[in-house]
């Protein structure tokens, strides 16, 4: 299943970082995100954009992950040569992810 089937994202930047808030679709999907997207699967999802770290946080009053990448976005908006220098599709591009469920 895809990431999409159960969750809705929103990313934006700051910088060379980009923040992903991923959002479970009913509270019931999230002990599902919590176990299966870890910030290592979204390093392994994002593996040659993403050049440096990717941190979790967790929020569970929110059915919410949020996640920074860092070193992902070519220096950022004002020097980059990317399509997408502001970020704004990585949350799109997350909800990719094939999940095992």
């Amino acid at each position: 299943m895809k990431l999409i089937n159960i969750a809705h994202a929103k990313s934006g930047d700051k910088g060379d970082s980009v923040n992903i808030g991923l959002i479970a679709r009913d509270r019931s999907h999230y002990a599902l995100l919590e176990r299966e997207v870890t910030a290592a699967r979204v390093a392994d999802h994002f593996a040659g954009i993403c050049l440096g770290e990717v941190t979790r946080y967790e929020l569970p009053n929110l059915a919410a992950l949020n996640f920074v990448l860092t070193s992902v976005l070519g220096g950022g908006g004002t020097t980059s040569l990317r399509v997408d220098a502001q970020g704004k599709a990585m949350g799109e591009a997350l909800l990719l992810m094939e999940l095992d469920a």
